[in-house]
């Protein structure tokens, strides 16, 4: 629900709180698993309109959706090379590594698994949100990793991954100057951008 126009804008911090626990409601709810099968197959559609030579994706954490396993699961996305994200603490910065599908056997210093290949640039990449404007606006975790990331690779295509409850009303949320815009977003409702 946007917020009246007397009131302030939630913080980010208050915004990502509220988004997250109705992920993990929504995730552990009745409809979690026809949703799952709905989103992987919607992004399956996205990734064959693209085509990616070297897909950039991301280890799930929580109650995100599970890209990685749906990917593996469907045979014309099985073949598709594949990076996992390495963030560092200090310096902030990310960096994708090529990951073999395999059990990743590296963790990086946010302790989310990750992989221990090469370092590349993906020609196209995930990016889980925890909430997302219809206008391709995302709000992450809160450390900036992707958003650097994506600064500094603006050629790269961006294909944000959500449950569409983490939708946010652009009355709820302003882009700030280090945002960066996603290419497009996929949701068990579909794709919008």
């Amino acid at each position: 629900m946007p917020a009246p126009l007397d009131e302030p804008l939630p913080s980010r911090k208050t915004l990502r709180d509220r988004l997250i626990a109705e992920r993990e409601r929504f995730a552990s709810s009745d409809r979690a698993t026809a949703a799952a099968a709905t989103l992987a197959r919607s992004l399956h559609e996205v990734l064959q309109q693209i085509e990616p030579e070297l897909l950039g994706v991301y280890w799930s954490v929580r109650s995100e959706f599970n890209a990685a396993l749906a990917l593996q699961s469907d045979k014309s996305t099985q073949a598709l090379p594949l990076a996992l994200p390495f963030a560092r603490r200090s310096p902030a910065q990310m960096e994708y590594r090529r990951w073999d599908g395999s059990t990743p056997r590296a963790v990086d210093e946010c302790r989310i698994a990750s992989s221990d290949g090469e370092v590349v640039v993906p020609d196209t990449v995930l990016v889980p949100c925890v909430g997302f404007t219809r206008d391709g606006y995302r709000l992450g975790y809160g450390g900036g990793f992707f958003d650097r990331w994506l600064a500094l690779h603006p050629h790269v295509t961006t294909v944000g991954v959500a449950w569409s409850a983490q939708q946010i009303d652009t009355a709820e949320f302003h882009p700030e100057a280090h945002d960066q815009p996603l290419t497009l977003i996929v949701t068990e409702d579909g794709v919008i951008g």
